[in-house]
């Protein structure tokens, strides 16, 4: 499946040595890809910021828990925010008991699909869409959370 995502990774304390590696392609990573810094208008040592893109679904499966497993020594200022290819803005998620969870944000909603009949295909991670666009703007109908594909998206 197709479906490009941008994904940035926000951070204090010793971020910069710790996103260091995830600046070069690696094979060994379950997902592939790298990041690049976001520059910063008052020098390289404020940089925070962090940006990626993935054009399949499949090239991403495990980032978060790779994210997870780093060695921040400020967990609880690291921020992700994914956008996919048909949410409606980006979704943020928040280091919180050691895990990276989706933090849910006013007037949205994460949409999900049934779980696939087969695992031949990596897992959707949904679509996040407005709650708030007003009477007529179309909303999927939510799936049970017990028919959902309970493999990681991301």
């Amino acid at each position: 499946m197709s479906r490009i995502a941008e994904v940035i990774v926000l951070a204090l304390g010793n971020s910069h040595e710790v996103m260091e590696p995830l600046l070069q392609y690696d094979d060994d990573r379950s997902w592939s890809g790298n990041f690049v810094p976001i520059p910063s208008s008052l020098g390289e040592g404020t940089m925070y910021g962090w940006a990626s893109e993935f054009v399949r679904v499949g090239s991403r499966t495990g980032l978060l828990k790779h994210l997870e497993s780093l060695s921040w020594d400020r967990p609880e200022s690291v921020q992700v925010l994914i956008h996919d290819d048909e949410d409606d803005c980006f979704g943020l998620w928040m280091i919180h008991e050691g895990k990276l969870v989706e933090i849910p944000l006013p007037r949205t909603e994460r949409y999900h699909a049934p779980a696939p009949e087969t695992l031949e295909f990596a897992p959707s991670p949904g679509y996040l869409l407005r709650t708030d666009q007003g009477e007529g703007h179309w909303q999927p109908e939510q799936t049970p959370e017990h028919l959902r594909d309970p493999r990681p998206a991301w």
